[in-house]
């Protein structure tokens, strides 16, 4: 008998043409993580599913198999999707690849999908994007069980960052040291979320970006691609 599990809570985060008429869909469920599933004939221009599989519509999703690639049989859409655009969707698209290419199969974080829900609709919103963005990447990282630990760090003191050592304390920064260096009061001040001081912003921008690069690999995010790409740039905040 398949295995099927019904009406899931869930967000499509990328999708890729399968077959002649069919899609390959990456979900982020609230109850099973991240979900890969065939939706069968989702590219005819017949197909009820064409219009639902999109970026940032709120759904509910049913699906079956005990494989890792399931087959979705139904989803509905639960409210009206969030139109992003601009420097907002650009920033929406480099959410959805961080959770694509991080989560692993299956594994539930419904904390994370909670904090998934507020960097959109901080991003509809387009009041502080790069505030919901640096708050985003934190949560993030600590639901991937990567932590910040600054405890022993002095807020005088200067730190390189290490991946796989944490925070070293240094007496004297080279040039080509700088981008791995932060304060022991901007460490605090990141693990605080203490955003409204415009250093902690830029400190936190510099070490997310050094931290989630360890997790990523080698290969590029598409979405800053389109960040180059993008004007104006000036009012887009650097992924």
């Amino acid at each position: 008998m398949s295995y099927q599990v019904e009406a899931q809570a869930a967000y499509v985060l990328h999708t890729r043409p399968y077959r002649e008429t069919s899609l390959l869909v990456d979900l982020f469920t609230l109850e099973q993580g991240k979900v890969s599933a065939v939706v069968k004939g989702a590219r005819s221009p017949r197909s009820r599913m064409r219009a639902m599989m999109q970026p940032f519509t709120p759904l509910q999703v049913s699906w079956r198999g005990r494989h890792e690639l399931k087959t979705l049989i139904q989803a509905e859409a639960v409210a009206a999707p969030l139109f992003l655009k601009g420097s907002a969707l650009i920033c929406g698209l480099y959410v959805n690849e961080l959770l694509e290419r991080l989560l692993q199969p299956s594994d539930p974080h419904p904390q994370l999908y909670v904090y998934y829900q507020y960097v959109l609709n901080e991003l509809r919103a387009a009041t502080d994007i790069e505030l919901a963005l640096r708050t985003f990447e934190q949560h993030l990282l600590q639901q991937l069980g990567y932590q910040f630990d600054v405890q022993q760090c002095q807020p005088a003191l200067i730190y390189r960052y290490e991946p796989s050592q944490g925070f070293i304390p240094v007496s004297q920064v080279t040039e080509s040291l700088k981008p791995f260096c932060f304060s022991g009061d901007q460490l605090q001040g990141i693990v605080a979320e203490a955003y409204h001081r415009p250093e902690i912003r830029r400190a936190a921008k510099r070490l997310m970006r050094l931290a989630l690069e360890t997790q990523l690999g080698s290969r590029p995010l598409r979405s800053r691609e389109l960040l180059q790409g993008y004007t104006p740039k000036s009012i887009l905040p650097q992924l």
